[in-house]
């Protein structure tokens, strides 16, 4: 058999594959779809399920939320759904939308929509459409233009979404230029589904990409935001940021990224930084129990970005970056906080890149259970991530030293483990509280009292639990030392 009719029966196996998906995930849903179809067409209109959702059943992922569209108008649609639907909400209604729930399933019915761009405006304007192919003529791509009419099961595609499914490849209704421009969104949509699914993206689309990249300047961060998350969760992540990286996307929105292939590390053990950052990340997803940890990701995305701007050559000739974490954590801040992540997202994967680097060393035998304590009690609840973190950063080809680390790295977790059975490590607090504090001391409420907590605290993580006389003397010594109490109290 030649290759070419070798590629055509795997194609054929693929179409059959995804077919076989559809009818099953079809099947499933079409109870409430069909019901709801019925609805439309007694009230003489016309209902699709659409986009997203046939996308997923060809793919037999299809989950509980349904996209419909319909020519329909949200009054119109109200008023179908009135006795039906379990609830109803509006959310959605300045885009044409109304949502509703029917037997654990959440569905979307968005009035079929011609949207209009000016080239500057960063939102689409909608305007309402009268056809189901012009709807589908406006939508990002073709694996998304696909649509299967309700209740008579008609499959509409009218730009080869199904042969591009089976292929794996994500290519534009239209000219990707006309598609981005419209929307220039869909550059970074194009990276997220490559991501998420797995697919290729067309050569013209990419070269879309590279030639129109600045034109994502013209998108709110929120919008960036909300599909670089979805990306960097994808089931290929590190590809996806290749490909931001290679269309030169990311430096629209993320050029700490780009500029870690800049920098050489300090061992000279990766072709650059930015290498060992993807292979950090994809060590990261290999450690994750319960789906994608967002947070996990990005601190090993931007944990050594700090690096370019701490870079120094020291007299033999070798490379060093100094406190590159600081660094790294203040970049990183600045960047989430452009990005518009919410402020917890934004401290936890912060702290994370701010104590990536405290582990090194602890192999040479310098750390005392006070420095474990401090280690513990900086990390706090981010422990468990703070643990993968370090584990994924460990990149070296030497097997010798890659095998130490990670020794050495499981000496300090059954070290914690010791000493969590000691003493209760996740709470660290001071052997005395406030109000013992001000009884000792004869104080009101007030800074002196959160001085004095702050020392004994302070005790406490450099020896451990001390006892009630034990810390009741010590207190009184720094309260003299402070000149806060006379002597002989």
């Amino acid at each position: 058999m030649s290759e070419s009719s070798a590629a055509s029966a795997a194609d054929r196996r693929d179409l059959t594959a995804v077919q076989r998906n559809a009818v099953t995930e079809l099947l499933r849903v079409s109870p409430v779809a069909d019901e709801l179809g019925r609805r439309f067409a007694a009230a003489g209109h016309e209902l699709h399920l659409v986009g997203g959702s046939v996308r997923d059943a060809l793919l037999g992922r299809l989950g509980n939320d349904l996209d419909f569209c319909t020519d329909a108008e949200p009054d119109e649609t109200l008023r179908v759904l009135k006795g039906w639907a379990e609830a109803t909400w509006e959310t959605g209604r300045e885009f044409g939308t109304i949502g509703a729930q029917r037997h654990g399933l959440l569905l979307e019915i968005t009035t079929f929509r011609a949207e209009a761009y000016d080239g500057v405006s960063r939102n689409p304007v909608v305007a309402y459409g009268t056809n189901l192919l012009d709807d589908l003529r406006r939508r990002d791509f073709t694996i998304n233009a696909m649509a299967v009419s309700l209740p008579d099961h008609r499959f509409t595609d009218p730009y080869g979404g199904v042969e591009d499914l089976a292929a794996k490849v994500i290519r534009t209704p239209g000219t990707p230029q006309q598609s981005f421009g419209d929307d220039p969104l869909r550059m970074l949509r194009a990276a997220r589904f490559a991501a998420q699914l797995r697919f290729v993206v067309d050569p013209d689309v990419r070269a879309a990409m590279v030639s129109m990249a600045e034109d994502l300047d013209r998108i709110t961060a929120e919008r960036i935001r909300d599909e670089f998350t979805k990306l960097l969760c994808g089931a290929d992540s590190v590809g996806g940021l290749r490909l931001l990286v290679d269309t030169g996307l990311a430096d629209r929105f993320l050029p700490e990224l780009s500029g870690l292939k800049l920098e050489i590390d300090e061992h000279a053990q990766h072709k650059d930084v930015y290498e060992h950052t993807l292979t950090v990340v994809s060590n990261a997803v290999s450690m994750e129990e319960n789906g994608c940890d967002f947070v996990l990701r990005m601190a090993a995305l931007m944990h050594d970005v700090g690096k370019p701007a701490t870079k120094a050559v020291g007299p033999d000739g070798r490379v060093s970056f100094h406190h590159h974490e600081v660094v790294g954590a203040r970049l990183t801040k600045q960047r989430m906080k452009a990005l518009r992540y919410p402020k917890d997202v934004v401290s936890q994967v912060v702290e994370l890149v701010g104590l990536h680097l405290r582990f090194y060393g602890y192999g040479r035998g310098e750390w005392t259970d006070s420095a474990v304590r401090r280690y513990v009690t900086d990390a706090g609840d981010l422990l468990p991530r703070l643990h993968k973190l370090t584990r994924s950063d460990c990149t070296t080809r030497n097997r010798r030293k890659a095998a130490q680390l990670a020794a050495d790295y499981d000496a300090l977790e059954e070290r914690i483990a010791r000493l969590q059975s000691e003493e209760d490590l996740a709470r660290v607090r001071p052997d005395l509280d406030g109000n013992a504090i001000m009884e000792l001391l004869g104080v009101p409420p007030g800074p002196i009292v959160g001085q004095a907590w702050r020392h004994l605290k302070e005790l406490r993580l450099e020896h451990g639990p001390l006892d009630r006389d034990a810390a009741e003397a010590a207190l009184l010594r720094w309260a003299r030392a402070e000149g806060i109490v006379v002597d002989g109290r």
